[in-house]
């Protein structure tokens, strides 16, 4: 497990300009969520305001990120993704395809579907733990 969180890791950090997980989930966050404010992703991403206000500063002074007047409310700040921006998460989307596509090609289809059992049960435990505990104990 180790090994995959480094190398999932390692995807973002290898982009120009590299990013800390924290940013990319920040902007992976504004880009589902399109109408997103500054209080929003803080909660989201769960940080307080001004730290996610910190965030926004240096994403946007990288050219990642715009901040713009909420088209229904001009008095809140909408947060919006950059054409860089987006170009640069779709970057680390393409390296990690290609980090997990590789790795599952070396495996044999016997061990694909163990590792698909594995991480189905672990999303389970992790998104419902009631249910995943109950079949543990039954």
């Amino acid at each position: 497990m180790e090994t995959l969180v480094a190398d999932w890791l390692g995807t973002a950090e290898e982009t120009v300009p590299r990013l800390p997980a924290r940013q990319l989930l920040a902007l992976r966050t504004v880009r589902r969520s399109p109408e997103l404010n500054l209080t929003a992703l803080a909660e989201q991403i769960g940080v307080a305001l001004p730290a996610a206000s910190r965030l926004c500063d240096r994403l946007e002074a990288a050219g990642l990120l715009e901040r713009t007047v909420q088209p229904r409310n001009r008095r809140e700040v909408q947060l919006v993704l950059t054409p860089y921006g987006r170009r640069v998460l779709a970057d680390v989307t393409d390296r990690r395809v290609h980090l997990l596509a590789t790795a599952f090609a070396a495996m044999t289809p016997s061990q694909r579907a163990a590792l698909e059992t594995g991480l189905t049960a672990y999303h389970a435990s992790r998104t419902t733990p009631d249910a995943a505990r109950g079949e543990a104990e039954g």
